[in-house]
């Protein structure tokens, strides 16, 4: 096959063997360029280097020793952490037979899974199903990446004309593409369309999750909870439901619902994680403490472990008074975690937890002093983490270091922690001293940034300006003056380099509580005039 040629693939199989047995059948079908990975780290490394056409990997990893990340386990970090595309071709190799394991894999949306043993004319014909897939979707894919998405969904709607077998791949790009844009009513029509002509899982899993986003979640619960019915190895529709059960306040029955998934799914790590975070809320410490050990077991070989999983598991264990395994699960994060500011951070929060509840109160607050030193320096560290780790300096009188790690929570405008959640961490401790000394800390803050903003927007970095400003509004979201300044530096972006849905949403959104603040603000109307001039010159619809 002379257009194999030069398709670039990485083979991941600890087996000799197998790895010259695929490399004979791809040369019989013309691919020669092949590398290969004994192990799912190898994998990641090479990954990090380069990308590949086709990924062929084998699920079991560990050659049944347990040893290692599965082929399973190495996919869900791939999608995560962005190493492979759209355009990737993974292909799971296994004679993997056990029920929950296959459900995993596939839940993950492999390109295809292929039981062994099998031909070389199977695999061949696999392949050749998977390029001429990515050939018709490749034009859209790439204008995506792009950031041109309404380019993408045009290539789409052109794609699925001229090839009509993979119009099911196309529509479901496009509604991907206008929930990327926020356009999720747009999206539910699309899915709506779908569902309409064929009772598609992922139609109904899409249509529910723009229910979510435009907060219709008693609808999304309803449409969950039939597609679960209907479809009981739909694993997202678990994920979605339980996410609507928590936002109406109910954290045991979304325990239940995740406990459902994870039995008929058991190996996705972050859902097990999220399963132990909820059983956490709802006061079932027992359930927390299997799944988070599970958590720990199952990313221990993985290239991006994460050494907050090491502090749930503690707090699962000390909540249930088990002091002597808290105890062992921080030697443990110590010895295979040492060397990163964020793990020194999750060793001390954990030290100081397990020293609180044995009654040693002199060496919780040195261990909390570290780990609020080791903060400052740590990367990647979630809000989560970084509030309950105030909210235990509370407890101990540590009022500035409290201060200290709440100011980098809301240094973070991707926190997802607003203001108000920011400074209730210190209402609810009885602290509102200190939660007016936090609002005007973020108010001075944000007027350095609104200084900052206008010094990139002079050296001509419109983008970073803007960008600048939206951390002023993270930190001062009712500050007239910041309002202001951040509709102005997006209208300022989009007149120079082009119409940005997300941007156009916040500066309508922030137009509309300047109104409701002060109606005749002088600034309001010249402001209006143009967004409307934007909107126009862009050919954007006034709806």
């Amino acid at each position: 096959m002379q257009e194999n040629g030069n398709l670039a693939v990485l083979v991941v199989d600890p087996n000799q063997g197998m790895r010259t047995s695929l490399q004979n059948m791809l040369a019989q079908i013309g691919i020669s360029k092949v590398e290969y990975a004994i192990n799912a780290n190898t994998a990641i490394k090479q990954l990090s280097r380069r990308a590949y056409d086709v990924i062929l990997c084998e699920y079991d990893l560990a050659s049944g020793s347990g040893e290692g990340q599965d082929g399973q386990q190495l996919l869900e970090d791939l999608r995560h952490h962005k190493l492979i595309n759209a355009s990737t071709i993974f292909i799971m190799l296994t004679s993997e037979g056990v029920y929950g394991k296959v459900v995993s894999a596939a839940e993950l949306t492999p390109t295809d899974y292929v039981l062994k043993p099998f031909t070389v004319d199977m695999l061949s014909g696999r392949i050749k199903r998977a390029l001429e897939r990515r050939a018709a979707l490749l034009p859209a894919w790439q204008l995506a990446a792009q950031g041109k998405l309404r380019e993408a969904i045009r290539s789409c709607e052109q794609g699925q004309a001229a090839s009509p077998r993979f119009a099911l791949d196309f529509t479901r790009l496009r509604a991907d593409l206008h929930v990327a844009l926020g356009e999720h009513a747009e999206a539910g029509s699309i899915y709506r369309e779908v569902l309409s002509e064929r009772p598609l899982g992922w139609a109904g899993l899409g249509l529910a999750r723009t229910m979510v986003a435009q907060e219709q979640v008693e609808e999304a619960r309803a449409v969950l909870e039939q597609l679960i019915q209907g479809n009981p190895q739909l694993m997202g529709a678990y994920d979605l439901l339980a996410r609507c059960i928590e936002i109406d306040g109910a954290p045991a029955e979304a325990q239940k619902v995740l406990e459902e998934a994870v039995s008929i799914s058991p190996h996705m790590v972050r859902r097990l994680r999220k399963l132990g975070e909820v059983a956490m809320e709802a006061g079932d410490p027992e359930v927390a403490e299997k799944s988070f050990r599970q958590v720990v077991s199952k990313a221990r070989y993985s290239e991006f472990r994460n050494p907050e999983d090491h502090v749930n598991l503690v707090k699962a264990l000390v909540t249930r008074g088990d002091l002597a395994g808290a105890g062992n699960v921080v030697r443990d994060l110590e010895r295979s975690l040492r060397g990163s500011p964020a793990a020194d951070a999750c060793k001390a929060y954990s030290s100081a937890l397990v020293q609180d509840k044995a009654g040693n109160p002199a060496a919780a607050v040195a261990e909390l002093h570290a780990a609020v030193n080791a903060v400052r320096g740590a990367s990647g560290l979630s809000p989560a983490l970084k509030i309950g780790l105030a909210q235990a300096c509370l407890d101990h009188k540590l009022d500035s270091q409290a201060s200290d790690v709440m100011l980098t929570v809301m240094n973070d405008v991707d926190s997802g922690v607003s203001k108000d959640q920011a400074i209730g961490v210190f209402v609810r401790a009885g602290r509102p001293d200190l939660a007016d000394g936090m609002g005007q800390q973020l108010k001075a803050q944000a007027q350095i940034l609104l200084g900052v903003a206008d010094e990139k927007r002079n050296m001509g970095d419109v983008r970073g300006a803007v960008h600048t400003l939206l951390e002023a509004l993270h930190m001062a979201p009712d500050n007239l003056q910041v309002m202001v300044a951040v509709t102005g530096g997006i209208l300022r972006q989009i007149n120079e380099l082009g119409w940005d849905h997300h941007l156009g949403e916040v500066a309508a959104e922030q137009m509309e509580r300047i109104r409701a603040i002060d109606a005749q603000h002088p600034r309001l109307a010249a402001l209006g005039d143009e967004f409307g001039a934007a909107k126009r010159k862009y050919g954007i619809s006034a709806a």
